[in-house]
């Protein structure tokens, strides 16, 4: 999968993609990342890319000459594919949005700054807008290299495990299981005997509880409309019974 990053500040990227899982994806050439500065395509001898706001105000806005310059220039007019802008005012990025962002080959990512850009690069350019949560950060930079991640993370033969984002928190609409590993006995608290003893239908039985005991502890809205079998509603009657 390749995606085009264009920001301001390049530089901010290679330390994070050059590691761990994006870096091994790279390698073994499931991800393909291109940075672009979009200072390369202004046209004056200052490389201007932003300018006073019209109506008065404060803060700077992207102007919009060098943003389409550069996407049109990479990806193409109209774009080979979407056009994402990272901002506040975006639909909230969740899993659900990785897993649809995932089945494109290409993505074109557009990092905002100062008081975001010029609308006519909302209306007429991007494709899409996506905030990484109801807040606001400095630049979206940020927020491109979580998307990148949790993309990657869906393409097939990035993990290891193949199930493995199927098991992740919020791929099944339940935040993930308590983990353990060695020593079995760290201090004065044990691992659960039942991730000991060897029977996996009793492991995965009690990872499901476990992952429906964490959700409903700290996201119990995940739970609203869930499919659960009987067994499960009544082990959730009885836990919501003995928290109040």
């Amino acid at each position: 999968m390749r995606f085009d990053v264009f920001t301001l500040f390049p530089e901010m990227f290679p330390a994070y993609l050059n590691e761990s899982i994006l870096k091994r994806a790279q390698n073994a050439n499931l991800l393909d990342v291109h940075l672009h500065n979009i200072r390369d395509w202004t046209t004056d001898k200052h490389n201007v890319t932003d300018d006073e706001v019209y109506g008065g105000g404060g803060g700077m806005v992207m102007k919009p000459e060098p943003i389409f310059a550069a996407v049109e220039d990479v990806v193409g007019a109209p774009p080979d594919g979407p056009v994402i802008l990272l901002t506040p005012q975006g639909r909230v990025f969740t899993q659900e949005v990785a897993g649809e962002l995932a089945k494109h080959s290409r993505l074109a990512l557009l990092c905002g700054r100062y008081e975001g850009v010029d609308e006519r690069v909302r209306q007429h350019l991007v494709t899409d807008e996506i905030s990484v949560g109801d807040y606001v950060l400095t630049g979206g930079e940020l927020a491109a290299m979580i998307l990148i991640d949790a993309v990657t993370r869906l393409l097939p033969g990035v993990l290891g495990d193949p199930d493995a984002p199927q098991k992740d928190s919020h791929s099944a609409g339940l935040l993930e299981h308590p983990h353990y590993t060695r020593p079995p006995e760290f201090r004065v608290w044990e691992v659960p005997q039942v991730l000991r003893s060897g029977n996996h239908a009793e492991i995965k039985k009690w990872r499901r509880l476990q992952a429906l005991k964490r959700t409903a502890e700290r996201r119990p809205e995940l739970l609203e409309g869930m499919e659960l079998t009987d067994e499960e509603r009544e082990w959730l009657d009885g836990f919501h019974n003995d928290h109040h």
